[in-house]
């Protein structure tokens, strides 16, 4: 975070010292924690978990006390108190769908992640550790644009069949925290812009932000999209019907094929960009053509979230880990430069946008929210 937005935030602040977050942030094979003195990251680490520790839980849930154990031991290592933190801030997962924001964790909060009622995943435990933690030293505990935002318009979510809605799943909490890193930078307000951020990494997210809300954008869990490192992303559906039909796949055999080896990884077997750069430039035409065809569809749904903005777009920014590479990003800006000025700002800031949203509440910059437990949407 720039030293502009520190010292706007510290300003505006109602306590006088900085305020100490632990971000918990549960993965599949890691549990990443950092923790902060306002936007000062104090350590920084990704606790690997193998998969003989795992095998010894039958699900996620039962993982609950030996992540946070080992979130402990961890503070204890770098010499740090859990008493001494202000705010335990996680990574909210398995709620149903709400507006951004950062939400105070509540009782109901925790009972839906354990129950996963937006499915399984790590990111479920955060809420229930972070709870813990703050009633165990009588702190406060947060999430932060959580994984099942839902901003849409209601003309994105229709499709051609009814019933069959598209539904929300974008890299929420980094597109947002990239969105407010961008306004502070520019002394602009995120609420008064229209932007369209591209999230480049092993999943692609490209997003209409309009007036602080994202409107639009394709579907990393259930798949539409450009193609990624590992993704199929959009598809002529009678074809898929047909592979699914082949007897060729099981189901899951085919959902991982389009979710999990899909992208580059089906074309040319791999899911480095750098490996697949390097086949190219030693000749390999047809990884060169795969390789330019993922950069044209990222560019092609940029486009699309322009018509979503009624082409008033103020900037398109490139982030996520894909973004470092500037041959990419060169590639992707020939196609969409004309529609705004590209920015590009690379990398991932999970870890810092769970703590930079803790420090905006506690210091009053902006308003916490209370989690309801009902869906922003269900039908029509």
């Amino acid at each position: 975070m720039s030293h502009r937005y520190n010292r706007k935030v510290r300003k505006r602040g109602i306590m006088d010292r900085k305020v100490r977050v632990l971000a918990i942030n549960p993965g599949s094979t890691s549990t990443k924690v950092a923790l902060f003195d306002d936007y000062d990251v104090l350590f920084s680490a990704a606790i690997h978990h193998t998969p003989d520790e795992l095998a010894d839980f039958p699900d996620i849930q039962s993982q609950l006390e030996f992540r946070t154990e080992m979130i402990e031991k961890t503070m204890l290592e770098k010499g740090f108190a859990m008493e001494d933190v202000d705010v335990f801030s996680g990574r909210g997962g398995g709620l149903l769908s709400l507006t951004g924001g950062v939400y105070t964790i509540s009782d109901l909060m925790v009972s839906h992640a354990e129950k996963g009622m937006a499915g399984a995943h790590p990111a479920n435990l955060a809420p229930q550790i972070a709870k813990q933690y703050a009633d165990k030293f009588n702190k406060h505990a947060v999430v932060v644009n959580p994984p099942s935002i839902d901003e849409f318009c209601d003309e994105a979510r229709i499709t051609g069949i009814k019933g069959l809605y598209r539904q929300s799943h974008i890299h929420a909490l980094n597109q947002k925290e990239i969105a407010l890193r961008f306004c502070a930078e520019r002394g602009l307000e995120y609420d008064a812009l229209n932007l369209i951020i591209c999230h480049l990494g092993g999943g692609i997210s490209v997003t209409a932000h309009n007036n602080g809300r994202m409107i639009d954008s394709n579907d990393i869990i259930k798949g539409s999209g450009p193609m990624t490192p590992n993704r199929a992303g959009d598809l002529p559906y009678i074809g898929v019907i047909e592979l699914a039909y082949s007897g060729a796949y099981t189901k899951k055999e085919l959902i991982d094929r389009l979710n999990k080896d899909g992208g580059l990884t089906d074309h040319l077997g791999t899911a480095e960009v750098r490996d697949v750069m390097k086949m190219a430039n030693e000749g390999d035409h047809y990884a060169e053509i795969v390789f330019r065809a993922m950069n044209y569809q990222i560019a092609k749904y940029a486009g699309a979230m322009a018509v979503a903005l009624r082409g008033k777009v103020d900037a398109i920014i490139l982030t996520g880990g894909m973004s470092n590479n500037v041959c990419l990003t060169d590639m992707v800006k020939e196609y969409i430069d004309w529609i705004a000025e590209v920015v590009v700002m690379p990398g991932e800031f999970e870890l810092e946008a769970l703590a930079a949203g803790a420090v905006r509440v506690m210091r009053g910059v902006e308003a916490g929210k209370t989690y309801s437990g009902e869906p922003v949407w269900t039908n029509f």
